[in-house]
């Protein structure tokens, strides 16, 4: 089954634009559990508009709110309680299941991020940038994961090449590195579609 969690490092470091491009190269079901944040675009619009996929194929979001904060911030400042256990992936194959924000990021008071995944027992993509503080912050998401028993795909980086740093996390921690995505301005579908194309192997993916 080709069904994935994408989560990554940290906020704003690609996750979406590679959820996005996945989504497309699979012709992928793309699913964003819980949305924070509502003014600007939100990661499944965003997905929508890149990854050329039918509208019927984003799953709505279990929880949106209109925050831009941790999820459980956002839940709190609406006075929405998050029922993580109601939280089960729709039983679409494929499927793109993107997380919120970072691998610890709180969803409630109790639970993170990272413990939703363990349960959910789904191979994950870690997405990393190439920029400074990769190495600690990746090697650092990666522990937790592994802590928590979570299967982890590999992992995928996001930006400018940086050799060094797409060699010293996958030999430092056994993940295998899927590949690089890079910066794309204009950043359209069909941009975004070749550069996975050229940048990604398909059949790592399945």
């Amino acid at each position: 089954m080709s069904r994935f969690v994408v989560t990554g490092t940290g906020t704003g470091i690609g996750k979406s634009i590679f959820s996005a491009a996945l989504t497309g190269a699979l012709r992928a079901h793309y699913w964003k559990p819980i949305q924070s944040g509502l003014e600007e675009e939100t990661d499944s619009e965003l997905v929508a508009r890149l990854s050329g996929v039918a509208a019927t194929q984003i799953v709505p979001e279990a929880y949106r709110l209109a925050l831009p904060a941790s999820p459980h911030l956002s839940a709190e400042a609406e006075n929405v309680v998050i029922d993580v256990d109601a939280l089960v992936p729709p039983q679409h194959d494929p499927l793109v299941i993107e997380g919120a924000g970072g691998v610890l990021v709180p969803l409630t008071r109790r639970v993170l991020s990272a413990d939703l995944f363990a349960r959910w027992q789904i191979p994950l993509i870690l997405v990393a940038t190439t920029q400074l503080g990769t190495i600690s912050h990746s090697l650092s998401a990666i522990e937790a994961l592994k802590a928590r028993n979570v299967p982890i795909h590999g992992i995928a980086f996001v930006g400018d090449a940086h050799s060094d740093n797409e060699t010293i996390i996958p030999a430092l921690s056994g993940v295998r590195r899927m590949g690089r995505l890079p910066m794309i301005d204009p950043l359209r579908a069909d941009d975004l579609a070749r550069a996975f194309a050229a940048h990604f192997n398909l059949a790592d993916f399945a």
